[in-house]
């Protein structure tokens, strides 16, 4: 279907993973076309088409955002400025930061296992409650973030209601792994949580919906 919207997703193993990116294809991909780009250089007009760039989420340090953007960053920053859309997950969330690609106003992106009554306390993959507009949902969770200070529209809460999934204005920031897939669950303790793909279902409606709205707060 050649009039659908284009995404471009971000990859580079394993700050951005192979699993997290295979998994956000497995959510959108018959819906949006889809690029995929590295820390290579891209081509001049790749971001031509495109509607949103995604940063999934992987392992690693946050630190490595110098080393991979360094190439592409000018590019991403023009994108943003014209009315492009970011959706970040977990690491890909924590780069909207200010000490990153700084797309937030006002608002930081911090650890929520750092959080007061967090329900989990330490880096490890897990599946935590949370409310997902407004219904509860057990969801795939490794060291995600939450959000503090500033104006932005919440989209679900974890269990201690720290925010889990926000918008503001071109900004979607997502701290769980909706985009988890079966092979994922292998723990015992967390294979009875296994969504049988609800949870790429809520993501496709969250993009869908990102996707349609016009940003309040406009970047730059």
């Amino acid at each position: 279907m050649p009039n659908r919207k284009c995404i471009a997703i971000y990859l580079n193993h394993p700050t951005c993973s192979v699993d997290s990116v295979n998994g956000v294809l497995s959510a959108l991909s018959t819906s949006y076309r889809v690029k995929i780009f590295t820390k290579q250089r891209i081509q001049e007009g790749f971001f031509d088409d495109v509607e949103m760039v995604v940063f999934p989420g992987g392992t690693g340090q946050a630190i490595a955002f110098s080393a991979q953007m360094k190439v592409n960053l000018k590019d991403i920053r023009q994108f943003m400025s014209r009315g492009g859309k970011y959706l970040g997950i977990c690491m890909g969330a924590y780069w909207a930061d200010a000490y990153f690609f700084g797309f937030l106003k006002d608002t930081r992106v911090v650890q929520y296992i750092k959080q007061p009554r967090a329900t989990v306390k330490s880096s490890f993959s897990t599946v935590t409650s949370v409310e997902w507009e407004g219904q509860p949902q057990s969801m795939y969770f490794y060291d995600g973030p939450t959000y503090v200070g500033g104006q932005f529209r919440q989209v679900a809460t974890y269990e201690n209601g720290s925010p889990m999934a926000i918008i503001q204005g071109q900004v979607g920031l997502i701290g769980c792994h909706l985009e988890s897939e079966a092979y994922w669950y292998t723990k015992k303790v967390i294979s009875p949580f296994w969504h049988e793909g609800e949870h790429h279902q809520l993501l496709l409606k969250f993009v869908n919906d990102f996707l349609k709205s016009d940003p309040q707060l406009k970047l730059f």
